[in-house]
């Protein structure tokens, strides 16, 4: 025993290193190997009229495109930290020198250039084309199905100390629906007999905010349990294959409902058969129900929890009287119509006497002069649609396919494509960043479905050839 374990030990610490031996790289390339299939998926000379604009024809030969987004797919795929890390791995990575095409002693592209390229040469136009490319692969292929989409945001911590921040004023984000709702609230106050509203002046409203002194284009996020810190919010929607159909990023102190008709407008100018749009309570807003409404659309929500205090009547609990335009209290009290405000609310208040001695007053209002006030938005009816279909077997239905989708994607993108933290700053940069890494979430799915696809039509075609050869190989019987 101690003979062998001797040999052993012998073969182990001989000085076979600088051994040379003749190999060929595609061979020490597992055959299932994840980036076998993801070469396969798309044609990538397709890149190169994305990016020859980009390039002079004369002067030094610069490092191929299709290298350079190869190394950086790899970066995304893998979750790498940094560019600098991903030339370190490639360096040592059969695998990963097989897929940008490099030998094994040849020289692996300086991470610089590399960060210089996408930093500096290529615009946001072509991080959007090479986006595009990957998705239209996928629609190709038969395997992206836009006609449920599924919305929602998750927020990605901005490179910046939460400490280096200064309180500055800045101009209030106007709505972009702002001049429609001030039309139909003139309207609402002319049928109700009220005089129109006057335009505001012109003067510019400003909001006190807190900005990071370090990428001031980060916004303060803060939500429940979290840490107060800075800050993107990537806005996303997918379809209920998973498959990312585009992403806006904004600053994360922006709320869902403001950032989302950015998002609906592209996706649906792209995907015109778009029939239910999922999102969460979020977005139950009156503008985004009759927008969607409006478009020929079904959105899908869920319920929204009113923002009652504790020991008072809910909302519902008020009866609203569409005929006479009224709210009955609990009490079977009165609420009439007063005013409609510039927020889009119509006002409801009740009679001072019907309060006053009033049993159930401290479960309506701690208001001083014993009055209730309630809000109804003239946009209300949208509310009320998207109720009734949540209730229904397809708000049910594709609601509940939330977890599988589009929350699926955002912990894959965090837990697997490390997208929980960007090194980068700036708007422009993070939004490059994030559309790049969800292209490659893409791209990945999609090669592993085209490897199963592919598998599975080889199975069938020998399953339609067996009865031949079982045919050949069975000798007909004999008979005296």
């Amino acid at each position: 025993m101690y003979m062998v374990m001797k040999m052993l030990e012998e073969k182990r610490t001989g000085n076979n290193r600088n051994d040379g031996e003749i190999v060929s790289l595609d061979d020490l390339v597992p055959k299932f190997h994840l980036l076998r299939k993801i070469d396969r998926a798309i044609d990538w000379r397709k890149i190169y009229p994305i990016v020859e604009h980009k390039y002079s024809k004369i002067g030094r030969p610069s490092v191929d495109p299709v290298v350079l987004v190869k190394m950086v797919i790899l970066q995304h795929i893998y979750g790498i930290r940094s560019l600098r890390q991903t030339v370190a791995e490639i360096e040592v990575n059969v695998a990963y020198r097989w897929f940008i095409g490099y030998g094994l002693t040849e020289k692996i592209p300086h991470f610089s250039t590399i960060s210089y390229n996408f930093l500096h040469r290529f615009d946001s136009k072509m991080f959007e084309e090479i986006f595009t490319l990957v998705l239209n692969e996928g629609i190709d292929s038969g395997y992206v199905k836009p006609e449920v989409i599924f919305v929602d945001s998750t927020h990605i911590k901005a490179n910046a100390n939460r400490k280096k921040q200064m309180k500055v004023h800045v101009p209030k984000a106007v709505k972009t629906y702002e001049e429609q709702l001030h039309k139909e609230i003139n309207e609402d106050r002319d049928d109700h007999g009220k005089k129109p509203l006057k335009d505001k002046e012109e003067e510019e409203e400003t909001v006190e905010k807190s900005i990071s002194t370090t990428d001031p284009e980060s916004g303060l996020f803060h939500k429940g349990e979290h840490q107060k810190c800075f800050a993107y919010e990537a806005q996303t929607a997918c379809d209920k294959n998973n498959f990312i159909l585009d992403v806006t990023v904004v600053p994360g102190n922006i709320h869902d409902s403001v950032s989302f008709d950015e998002l609906y407008d592209k996706v649906t100018e792209r995907f015109p058969e778009i029939k239910v749009v999922t999102v969460d309570a979020g977005y139950k807003t009156p503008w985004i129900c009759k927008k969607i409404f409006d478009d020929g659309r079904i959105p899908s929500m869920p319920y929204k929890r009113p923002m009652t205090k504790k020991g008072f009547f809910r909302k519902y609990e008020y009866v609203y009287d569409e005929y006479f335009d009224c709210y009955l209290c609990p009490n079977d009290k009165v609420l009439r119509y007063t005013t409609t405000n510039r927020e889009g609310y119509r006002e409801y208040k009740s009679y001072q006497h019907d309060c006053e001695n009033c049993a159930m007053i401290s479960q309506c209002t701690g208001s001083k002069n014993k009055q209730k006030l309630l809000t109804r938005h003239i946009w209300e009816d949208y509310i009320e649609r998207a109720e009734d279909i949540r209730h229904s077997p397809l708000g049910k239905e594709t609601y509940s396919m939330r977890s599988q989708t589009i929350e699926r994607a955002f912990a894959d993108a965090k837990e697997k494509h490390a997208m929980r933290y960007t090194p980068y700053r700036g708007l422009n940069q993070v939004t490059n960043w994030v559309r790049f890494k969800f292209a490659a979430m893409n791209l990945k799915k999609m090669a592993m479905w085209k490897f199963k696809n592919e598998n599975f039509r080889n199975f069938l075609d020998y399953l339609l050839t067996f009865p031949l050869i079982l045919k050949k190989s069975v000798k007909k019987p004999c008979f005296a």
